[in-house]
């Protein structure tokens, strides 16, 4: 199978200029900025953007990149070292150059740099902090939105130069494996992968890439909080197990403890399990305890596509489990850190529109204390049949970090990582392109420079920039771009 994909031995550079002025004019505008003003580190160049704009089109019937790496592959050395990683990548590069394989990649600066961002992140970020002083500006955070691309200065902009950067579709597969791996190392390792936020939930303004990368990030924080959750849980246990192995237990001081213990209805203090902290002016019905509320588990972390599959199973079935093992492990949560509670307890705190206060009158007029005394459930809560009242009496008091867990990060990332493996080809370059093409907006660049001496929009300019500089013969994917505008 033969793929058009654009080389730079056979195509010349393209010498396309944003400037207004004439062939003949010889007059330096004094307005345009010195070929030192432009940053190429942080700039992409038109090869690059056209090498991910062409590797869009010539891809859409391969159905994923290990397809592509095996119909592109034009040597056997490629299939026998598959398997190593970015790292052993790089040992190659620095320490043997004469492997085919690694003097291949190694005189490419952007590839290099890339892989240094995930072998070193910490120095390739301070390096890079040195190199740039400027902000990101608001048009450029806006505009990846608007794109569904991924935010500026971010893991996939990285990947896009590096990958674009490439000569042939082989060599895009090879590296695209490589990277792959090397996020699965991470994963491996508990390493966060750099240039993505450490604990946020999937951007669905973004790329579904970037959303994938978020989520890797997002489980690798969630593991370790429940490690760190889980040693402290066993340590209030240990704690506790020691004062009661005493003859006299500090009966006397528990009282004063109630972020540890409760009295239940029968004078026994029980240890709170899970608490995380006190609600205000807010006690048990039954027992006049705190109320705390309790560490629960954690939401799903649902991407773009995960939302779409769920969406039509629940179309499709008419299932509601997700949400009622959910409420299932926020009853038990809450039961294990107020120990002696009941329903109205739980409802006062998770649906309050569900609970009608009841205030004592007489406290009201002589200017008394004005908290609860027995209110009500709502009508629908007072069924025969409801689901809450099914399900509190169904749920144990178990801790959040001792339930079975309702989101397994393990195999969350295992699935995202076995589809980038089998990524679409296609798909992924388009992702790339756009996350790439947003760097054009920067201060320093020469579209924006043009646009200020010819009072034209950002927008407006960087479509035509993308358009002639690509100038693809059938530029699909220039189409899908312009799409994109409002």
């Amino acid at each position: 199978m033969a793929f058009p994909i654009f080389d730079g031995h056979v195509i010349g550079i393209i010498s396309y200029n944003l400037s207004p002025r004439t062939p003949n004019s010889k007059e330096k505008n004094d307005d345009s900025p010195a070929p030192d003003d432009v940053n190429s580190d942080i700039i992409p160049s038109a090869s690059m953007l056209k090498q991910l704009a062409i590797g869009v089109e010539t891809t859409k019937v391969v159905k994923s990149m290990k397809d592509l790496m095996i119909l592109a592959k034009d040597y056997s050395p490629v299939k026998e070292r598959s398997g190593l990683s970015l790292s052993a990548m790089k040992s190659f590069v620095v320490g043997e150059k004469e492997d085919k394989f690694a003097a291949e990649f190694g005189c490419d600066e952007k590839v290099m740099s890339f892989i240094d961002l995930l072998t070193d992140p910490e120095g390739y970020l301070l390096r890079r902090k040195n190199r740039s002083r400027l902000d990101t500006p608001t048009r450029m955070t806006k505009l990846s939105k608007e794109l569904h691309g991924a935010p500026p200065e971010s893991f996939v902009p990285e990947l896009a130069e590096a990958m674009g950067s490439l000569k042939t579709l082989r060599k895009m597969a090879l590296f695209w494996s490589r990277v792959v791996a090397e996020l699965r190392r991470l994963w491996c390792e508990g390493k966060h992968i750099p240039g993505i936020p450490l604990d946020d939930i999937p951007n669905l303004n973004s790329c579904l890439l970037h959303q994938q990368l978020q989520v890797i990030n997002c489980c690798i924080s969630r593991k370790r909080r429940r490690a760190i959750a889980t040693a402290s849980l066993d340590f209030v246990l240990k704690q506790a197990n020691n004062i009661a192995e005493l003859s006299h237990p500090p009966v006397d001081l528990l009282p004063e403890s109630h972020h540890v213990y409760a009295r239940i209805s029968s004078g026994e203090f029980v240890l709170r399990l899970g608490a995380d902290k006190q609600l205000e002016n807010t006690t048990l019905l039954d027992t006049g305890e705190p109320v705390y509320t309790p560490v629960m588990q954690e939401w799903p972390l649902l991407t773009e596509d995960i939302i779409k599959e769920t969406e039509e199973f629940v179309l499709r079935t008419g299932s509601v489990g997700a949400a009622c093992s959910q409420l299932l492990s926020d009853m038990q949560a809450f039961k294990a850190a107020n120990p002696g509670c009941i329903l109205e307890d739980f409802v006062r705190w998770h649906s309050p529109p569900d609970w009608t206060e009841a205030y004592d009158e007489s406290k009201e007029t002589t200017g008394g204390d004005t908290s609860p005394s027995r209110g009500h459930l709502s009508t629908r809560m007072q069924k025969e049949g409801n689901l809450w009242r099914e399900l509190w009496e169904t749920a144990k008091p178990v801790p959040a970090v001792r339930q079975s867990p309702l989101y397994d990060e393990d195999l969350s990332v295992e699935g995202i990582l076995h589809g980038l493996e089998n990524f679409s080809p296609s798909s992924l370059f388009e992702q790339l392109f756009l996350s790439l093409d947003v760097q054009l907006l920067r201060p320093e660049s020469r579209v924006m420079n043009f646009c200020t001496r010819c009072s034209k929009s950002a927008e407006t300019m960087l479509s035509l920039f993308v358009k002639a500089k690509v100038g693809l013969r059938k530029p699909t994917i220039y189409a899908r771009y312009m799409r994109r505008w409002p």
